[in-house]
C-alpha cells in the first residue's frame, strides 16, 4: 500500500494519494484581497495545478466542498465555477457557510479526484 504525499509542509500535504484517489487539501486565493469570484478563480487555478501535480483534471473530480464566508457569495462564486468545471464530468459538490482561517478568505475550496 503506496501513499504519495504532494507539497508537504510542516501541517498538512497540498495532495495525498492512495489507490488511485487524490485528496487535496482546502485551498484559498494567493490574492486575498480580490472578491468572491476572483478568489474562486485563483483556486480553481490551483486546484487544475495540484491535479495535474499529481496526475489527474478536472474531468476526475469525484467531489468538491466550498465554503463561503458569508453565503451572500454564492451566486459570484457559481460564476467562476460554472466557467471552470468540466460540464460532462461535475463532481459531487455541497457548498456551505463558514467562519474561514483569517477574515480575508471569502472562499476555500476542498475536493476529491480520482487518478
Amino acid at each position: 500500500m503506496e501513499i504519495k504525499r504532494h507539497k508537504m509542509g510542516p501541517r498538512l500535504s497540498q495532495a495525498v494519494v492512495h489507490n488511485n484517489t487524490a485528496w487535496l487539501a482546502g485551498m484559498v486565493a494567493s490574492d486575498a484581497s480580490a472578491g468572491v469570484q476572483a478568489q474562486t478563480e485563483q483556486i480553481l487555478k490551483q486546484i487544475d495545478e495540484t491535479l495535474a501535480a499529481v496526475g489527474s483534471d478536472k474531468s476526475k473530480l469525484l467531489s468538491a466542498t466550498i465554503y463561503l464566508s458569508n453565503i451572500a457569495g454564492f451566486n459570484e462564486m457559481n460564476v467562476a465555477w460554472e466557467a471552470w468545471v468540466d460540464k460532462r464530468n461535475p463532481p459531487a459538490r455541497a457548498t456551505v457557510e463558514a467562519r474561514l482561517a483569517a477574515p480575508q478568505y471569502l472562499v476555500e475550496i476542498m475536493c476529491t479526484a480520482a487518478v
